[in-house]
């Protein structure tokens, strides 16, 4: 069994903790899945992010510009935590978004080069939320968050050993019932901060479908969901299979990088087998969908099933068609519909979009994560680097359901 992060930061008193933590624990560092712990599946069984099967995905597929790391924590003999770790290198990135282009935008691409483009996250850079670390019951939080610190001081020790410059070190991504647990075991060192939101969506446990959904819409939403539907009437979704996918793997790529390209800010690109990667080693819990008009491929979206949670993943389509037939929006309502069909408890929508996910009924989940800079002066002048590293998003929040 593994321990629930958020119920065990409510419920542990954390003076009670307090243990020698010298030669209690010890922890292995590999890049290959072949080198992990036979056992290592039991302690991911509730995150399919920490998976053996996603992990390859990972070793076939990561982004050129990214280095991943498999980490798995012992005491004594019994393996009791895994973790993910992945250092980035923006350095290797030809352009960070052309969307927005402008002197703050070029500020903001010049400071992140030059001083923050070499980060080590301990979690993972292409996920939002926690999807970093798992542990079984038999160690504590905090013993359990002391190692994934020393964890990062061996990389940034061995990266550096490479000719590896590190500007960054974070953590990422927790909620606010999370923090308190990094508190108490002491990240004074580290500067806090507060991202864009999760956009997240509890599935009502009287949906039963998409009709009853709908329903709960008011007049405004359902007019729009009406209204994208009629767009979108001579579109055709299919799921697609590996060899599908493998047969329109350049296009699909091309779909995907032109959304990629038009985004505030990227720090990495997907690589052209991801979704192949992703089908052929996830199998059933990885779903492809493209859409067709008359019978060509503008667009595709993708989902990951995790547990009792749907989690989306990256799409693409041609911006045209996409504005013409409401295109994303009908995703959305077709990873709802699947979602309650299959009587999923939670969609996890990301980061991007916020305004229109709103518009669908999801709603922003505060995230915090904790970064140090390996330039103590630097550090000192986080708060104000941060801010200027972040894209600053506009949106309103919607509230789409009847009231009762």
């Amino acid at each position: 069994m593994t321990w629930n992060f958020t119920t065990l930061v409510k419920t542990i008193t954390f003076a009670s903790l307090k243990i020698d933590l010298k030669n209690k624990f010890h922890h292995t560092i590999v890049d290959k899945v072949k080198n992990l712990p036979a056992n290592w599946d039991d302690l991911a069984c509730k995150n399919i992010f920490l998976s053996t099967n996603y992990l390859k995905v990972l070793e076939e597929s990561a982004p050129k510009n990214m280095q991943c790391f498999f980490i798995s924590i012992f005491e004594k003999e019994e393996l009791v935590g895994i973790a993910i770790a992945q250092f980035l290198d923006g350095n290797q990135m030809e352009s960070f978004g052309d969307r927005d282009q402008c002197l703050k935008t070029f500020t903001r691409n010049f400071a992140f080069k030059n001083f923050s483009s070499q980060v080590l996250f301990i979690g993972n850079n292409m996920l939002t939320g926690q999807n970093a670390f798992s542990f079984s019951l038999s160690i504590s939080p905090i013993d359990a968050i002391n190692e994934l610190k020393k964890v990062s001081q061996q990389l940034e020790k061995q990266l550096k050993g490479e000719r590896k410059k590190i500007h960054l070190t974070t953590f990422k991504d927790f909620t606010e019932k999370e923090i308190p647990l990094f508190e108490e075991v002491g990240f004074s060192r580290f500067f806090q901060f507060q991202i864009q939101p999760n956009m997240v969506l509890d599935i009502d446990k009287n949906w039963h479908s998409m009709d009853d959904y709908v329903n709960d819409l008011t007049k405004k939403y359902r007019d729009q969901y009406k209204r994208a539907r009629k767009k979108a009437v001579d579109v055709e979704k299919r799921k697609l299979e590996l060899e599908e996918i493998l047969a329109s793997e350049a296009h699909i790529y091309e779909l995907y990088y032109h959304v990629a390209k038009s985004a505030p800010f990227n720090t990495f690109l997907l690589q052209k087998n991801h979704f192949s990667s992703l089908k052929r080693n996830l199998n059933h819990d990885f779903l492809f969908y493209g859409y067709f008009l008359n019978d060509e491929l503008i667009g595709f979206n993708t989902l990951i099933k995790n547990g009792e949670t749907m989690d989306t993943y990256f799409l693409g389509y041609d911006d045209k068609i996409q504005r013409e037939k409401m295109l994303y929006l009908n995703m959305l309502y077709d990873m709802i519909g699947y979602s309650i069909k299959k009587k999923f408890k939670t969609i996890i929508f990301g980061r991007t979009a916020l305004e229109i996910k709103s518009s669908v009924g999801a709603e922003p989940q505060k995230m915090f994560g904790y970064i140090k800079h390996s330039n103590p002066l630097l550090q000192w002048q986080m708060p104000r680097i941060f801010n200027s590293l972040q894209p600053k998003i506009d949106w309103q929040k919607r509230n789409p359901f009847r009231e009762d």
